[in-house]
């Protein structure tokens, strides 16, 4: 770092990234605010700083090995490899800056008096985590899979035995369709789909809720999908559809894997496509071969299939929105709660990277070939249909709440 962006980043003052300190800290004072900065994005820990900005410099011996031993070597847990740099002023006062990039195993804990303490960033100020923010930090790091909770209430019977069936036998391979309540608890069980509980039998795990329930909605308020549709650019008062979109993730099929297997009952995503038809495609006056009206799709339909799949089969179970699809006059909205985990970015999602969320939904859903076998529906379908289709190109917002796509409704409807 150069003397001109060190003294740029102190007259800036302590934000989210930047933090001052004065160099007789204790150790764990150090390692409470580089916890913080590695669960949130990184940043920069200016030593020899005052909290006003004043610069007192630096007057510990071996400062470096200090805070590389002391601190990152008997601390902080997981391990964490910082930068460290001392800048010398014109003066003769030098500043230690110790740079944390973000870092991939959250969440990272101060080890100190038999304890194991998480800290956050909020603002300028680091804190103790609280439940919710622990959850979510372990479901970043990769730690904490939410989808195999247990959902307390729930049982078998909320289950459709026709998609398990279906799924028993034409997924995983088992020859005998007649299944005893008792066998499919144990098949569920061993799938991840149930859990054992204290109140004395199983109970339905957040994945098998999602993808076999009747009403996922019943248990889990945040599941389904919020679709939404207005008639100008902006969110009005009047929708022209406003619902809720409840239902078994997977549709119901008949027939065995490798012959004519046709759809007997909609899962979500058909239920929610059939929903907003009306609101991003209409009809031509023409018929085709098929003796069927020619349909215009505003938005390429494998692209919208893709988009949907996507923020359901990765969206966080530690938050309690909803996902939420919005069409509006020059564009559709798609908002799927949570950040992107581990060092996840935009650019690497559009590059094919791959980091799933929620493997057992991810897993079932390319069984029955709902999403990309390579698991890069974003780069192999999203972005190449809609260039095609009407030049425009997805725009990705990713924050700590919410990944959301936009794409543009293009000039030409054909």
């Amino acid at each position: 770092m150069t003397r001109s962006a060190l003294l740029e980043l102190i007259a800036n003052g302590e934000n989210s990234g930047v933090e001052f300190k004065r160099d007789d800290l204790r150790p764990e004072q150090l390692a409470k605010e580089v916890t913080a900065l590695a669960n949130l994005e990184g940043g920069h820990i200016l030593i020899g700083v005052e909290d006003n900005g004043t610069i007192s410099g630096i007057k510990r011996k071996d400062l470096e090995i200090w805070v590389m031993d002391t601190v990152f070597g008997r601390k902080l847990h997981p391990m964490i490899i910082p930068f460290y740099e001392e800048i010398q002023l014109d003066d003769g006062v030098r500043v230690a800056v110790v740079s944390i990039t973000q870092a991939p195993t959250k969440p990272y804990v101060v080890r100190h008096n038999d304890r194991e303490d998480i800290y956050v960033r909020i603002g300028s100020t680091s804190r103790l985590a609280t439940r919710e923010q622990q959850a979510r930090l372990y479901s970043l790091g990769g730690m904490l899979h939410a989808e195999a909770l247990p959902v307390p209430g729930t049982g078998l019977s909320d289950l459709s035995r026709g998609r398990i069936v279906d799924y028993l036998t034409s997924i995983v391979g088992h020859t005998d369709t007649d299944f005893a309540e008792s066998e499919l608890i144990q098949r569920l069980l061993g799938l991840g789909f149930m859990v054992e509980s204290n109140a004395g039998r199983p109970v339905c795990t957040i994945s098998g809720l999602i993808l076999f329930a009747y009403r996922p909605r019943r248990y889990l308020r945040h599941a389904g999908v919020r679709w939404m549709a207005f008639e100008g650019t902006e969110k009005a008062y009047r929708a022209l559809d406003d619902r809720v979109i409840d239902g078994p993730l997977i549709a119901l099929w008949h027939g065995r894997m490798g012959r004519v297997r046709t759809i007997v009952e909609d899962g979500l995503v058909e239920r929610l496509l059939l929903a907003m038809r009306p609101f991003v495609s209409e009809e031509r006056g023409e018929i085709d071969e098929s003796m069927r009206r020619v349909r215009d799709w505003h938005y390429p339909p494998n692209a919208l299939r893709e988009a949907i799949l996507n923020a359901i089969a990765h969206r966080d179970w530690t938050r309690f929105e909803e996902i939420e699809i919005v069409r509006y006059a020059d564009r559709l909205e798609i908002t799927s709660p949570g950040a992107l985990q581990n060092t996840m970015t935009v650019e690497k999602m559009l590059e094919g990277h791959r980091s799933a969320r929620n493997p057992d939904i991810v897993a079932v859903l390319r069984d029955y070939g709902y999403v990309d076998a390579r698991g890069m529906g974003v780069r192999n379908t999203i972005v190449p249909a809609l260039a095609q289709q009407n030049g425009t190109q997805p725009t990705f917002i990713a924050t700590e709440d919410f990944l959301q796509l936009v794409m543009k409704r293009g000039p030409d409807l054909a």
